[in-house]
C-alpha cells in the first residue's frame, strides 16, 4: 500500500468529460505555486492517458494515478 498523497488542493471532475477535467485542472494549477500538488478526481476513464500526456506537455510532474472504484485519482505537482 503506497503512503496517501498530501493534496494542496482538489478538485472534482466527477461527471465531466475531456477535455473539461485538464481545463480544470490547468486553472487549478494556474493559482498555486510551484511544488504544490493538485488532487483531481474523474470519471472520465481517459483521464488516465489525458493527464499522462499532459504532464509532458506542461511539464507539471504526474506523481500518481490510482482507480478506485470507478473513479480515477490523479495527483499533479505544479512546475
Amino acid at each position: 500500500m503506497l503512503p496517501p498523497l498530501n493534496a494542496d488542493k482538489e478538485i472534482d471532475t466527477r461527471g465531466l468529460n475531456c477535455p473539461l477535467p485538464i481545463l480544470r485542472a490547468k486553472k487549478a494549477l494556474s493559482d498555486m505555486t510551484t511544488g504544490q500538488v493538485l488532487k483531481i478526481v474523474a470519471t472520465d476513464p481517459g483521464s488516465m492517458r489525458d493527464f499522462q500526456a499532459f504532464s509532458k506537455q506542461t511539464g507539471n510532474e504526474l506523481l500518481a494515478q490510482h482507480t478506485i472504484n470507478k473513479e480515477f485519482v490523479h495527483f499533479l505537482k505544479r512546475r
